[in-house]
């Protein structure tokens, strides 16, 4: 998979970060050492904000980098500044529906358990703007579509030459809660079946009788990278989304999902409750 504008981003703060501590310097005598603010250096680490290639080459000389690697930090600092796809689009994204465009187009899997909706990645058109309209009450049909559309153009990374693989484990009773009516909801079902014969895509069912598990909070999702120090974990809330990248956060949502996973039925019969929950009446 293709390296994004993000992913140059947090891995070229990842390895600033890396390169100060090994040379054994604060955040501020290595900013003062090229002229930069101990604040400026702060977000070049933490991946905040615009980052200059001229300053990371003057770290990097500080910090006693090889040629090769000051070089790739000056690559991953100018390739940093490349904008995706959706800023194009005319109208106002939600921030929080930006940052997980911009995460989502860089990940090489993504570990989705849900509890209340199917999967976004996962969802009819018909489905998305039912699930829009009962979570934006307020929100004009014109926003309604424009968000809807964004949820398409999302699901065109499943079909890219080398996708990421998405795994989801999906609660029964997001699988049961009729949403947008009993035809909307048996063509969503019939649409889970067919990408559950995908080879990126694994579909598991939590059944009702499996009781209590490991993430009674809510749904979430735990966005990988092409390192373990990449990954963002987004949790599901009312108007947004937070995300989270602190190593304990990481580690415990990863954890859970693994138990998620081992507690819900096996592919196999997950195919098999999905199909028989769509002929119910």
């Amino acid at each position: 998979m293709a390296v994004g504008p993000t992913t140059r981003r947090r891995q070229l703060g990842a390895d600033l970060r890396r390169l100060r501590e090994l040379k054994g310097l604060t955040l501020e005598e290595a900013g003062a050492r090229v002229g930069i603010s101990k604040a400026t250096l702060s977000r070049y680490e933490t991946k905040e904000g615009a980052v200059k290639w001229p300053a990371v080459d003057a770290l990097c000389r500080e910090y006693g980098a090889s040629d090769e690697e000051r070089l790739a930090l000056v690559d991953l600092a100018k390739g940093a500044r490349i904008q995706g796809w959706w800023r194009s689009l005319a109208d106002p994204i939600p921030e929080s529906m930006n940052l997980m465009l911009t995460l989502e187009d860089e990940v090489v899997r993504e570990d989705h358990y849900a509890c209340m909706y199917v999967p976004g990645l996962l969802q009819t058109r018909a489905y998305a703007e039912a699930v829009h309209r009962a979570s934006e009450v307020q929100c004009p049909e014109r926003e309604v579509q424009h968000m809807v559309d964004i949820r398409m153009k999302r699901q065109e990374l499943l079909g890219r030459e080398e996708p990421p693989h998405i795994w989801c484990v999906i609660d029964e009773a997001a699988l049961r809660r009729k949403v947008g009516g009993r035809e909307v909801m048996r063509h969503q079902l019939e649409h889970l079946l067919a990408l559950s014969e995908r080879p990126r895509i694994t579909l598991q069912v939590l059944p009702f009788a499996c009781g209590a598990h490991a993430a009674a909070v809510g749904s979430f999702a735990v966005l990988r990278g092409q390192a373990p120090e990449l990954d963002v974990v987004y949790v599901d809330l009312i108007g947004g989304g937070l995300f989270m990248e602190k190593p304990p956060e990481l580690e415990r949502y990863r954890l859970a999902f693994e138990y998620l996973s081992a507690q819900a039925l096996d592919f196999e019969s997950s195919a098999e409750l999905i199909e028989r929950i769509s002929r119910e009446p």
